[in-house]
C-alpha cells in the first residue's frame, strides 16, 4: 500500500527566494544513519520554524555525501528561522547524533532564483508521509534521479550567464527528456547566521535538472546545440564545473 501524503502548504513559502545548497560528507557508512535521522526528525521541525526543506538527496557518486537545499523567504527570515531551530529542543534532542556521523557540513552555497521565476515551484507537490525505515540499496539506484551543475563563473558573470543559459540551453530541456527544476546564483548578502557557514565569494549559476532515467539526460548530452552551448560557457568559468547526479530520499519534496 503506498504511503499516505501530506499536503505542501502555505504557498508563500514556495519560491524560496533564498535557498541553501548544502553537500556533507559523512564518516563512511554513516549516511543512512544520518538520512533516517533526517526525514524523522528534522523535515517538520525546520518548517516549522518557517523554512522550506526543498529536498534531500543521497550523492550517486560519492557514497559518502549527503547532499540537501532548504529555502526561506529573505535573510532576515532565514536568520529568525536558523536561531528558532539550532536553539531549539529538536536539535538539542538529536544534534550529536548527527554530528557523529560528519566529517564537514561546511560546505554551504548561498543562493537566490536566477530570473523572477527561476526558483523551485513546489506547488502541487506532495511529500510522502513517515513510513517504514527506508531501503538504501532500492532508494539509492532508482531510474529517475535529480542533476545539480554548479557553473563557477568570474566575478561580476551570473547575471549574464543566467540570460544566455535561459535562452540557449533551457529550450533543449524538454525536447530532450529533462525537466529543470530550479535556476539559481549566487546571494551575495553577508550571512545572517554566522554559526552556520557560508562559502563566502563564490559566484555560481546553479541548474537543477530532473531526469526520468540515464537515456534522457545521454540524450541531452549528445545534443549538438548543449554541446555548443557547454563550450562557448568555458569563456566564463573560473573553474570546472561541478556535477551532482543525486537521488532523493525516501522523503524528499524535489524528485
Amino acid at each position: 500500500m503506498a504511503a499516505a501524503l501530506n499536503d505542501v502548504s502555505e504557498t508563500s513559502r514556495l519560491a524560496s527566494p533564498v535557498v541553501e545548497l548544502r553537500q556533507y560528507t559523512l564518516k563512511p557508512g554513516r549516511r543512512e544513519t544520518l538520512i533516517a535521522l533526517f526525514d524523522r526528525e528534522f523535515i517538520e521541525s525546520q518548517e516549522a520554524t518557517g523554512m522550506t526543506i526543498i529536498g534531500q538527496f543521497r550523492d550517486r557518486d560519492r557514497p559518502d555525501m549527503f547532499v540537501w537545499l532548504r529555502g526561506f523567504e529573505d535573510m532576515a527570515a532565514r536568520e529568525n528561522a536558523l536561531t528558532a531551530f539550532y536553539d531549539g529542543p529538536v536539535w538539542a534532542a538529536h544534534r550529536d547524533a548527527a554530528n557523529a556521523t560528519m566529517i564537514d557540513s561546511d560546505d554551504v552555497l548561498l543562493l537566490r532564483p536566477a530570473w523572477r521565476v527561476g526558483g523551485f515551484d513546489l506547488s502541487g507537490l506532495r511529500r510522502p508521509a513517515l513510513g517504514p525505515a527506508e531501503n538504501p540499496s532500492s532508494g539509492s539506484h532508482l531510474p529517475g534521479f535529480i542533476e545539480i551543475r554548479i557553473h563557477y563563473l568570474r566575478p561580476g558573470g551570473e547575471a549574464g550567464f543566467a540570460e544566455r543559459f535561459k535562452a540557449e540551453a533551457v529550450p533543449l530541456f524538454g525536447a530532450n527528456g529533462a525537466r529543470l527544476l530550479g535556476a539559481l546564483v549566487s546571494e551575495h548578502a553577508e550571512n545572517t547566521f554566522p554559526r552556520l557557514p557560508v562559502r563566502a565569494g563564490e559566484n555560481v549559476f546553479i541548474a537543477v535538472t530532473g531526469f526520468d532515467d540515464e537515456t534522457a539526460r545521454a540524450d541531452l548530452t549528445a545534443s549538438p546545440v548543449w554541446q555548443a552551448f557547454l563550450g562557448r560557457a568555458e569563456a566564463d568559468l573560473a573553474k570546472p564545473t561541478e556535477i551532482l547526479r543525486l537521488s532523493p530520499t525516501a522523503r524528499s519534496l524535489l524528485r
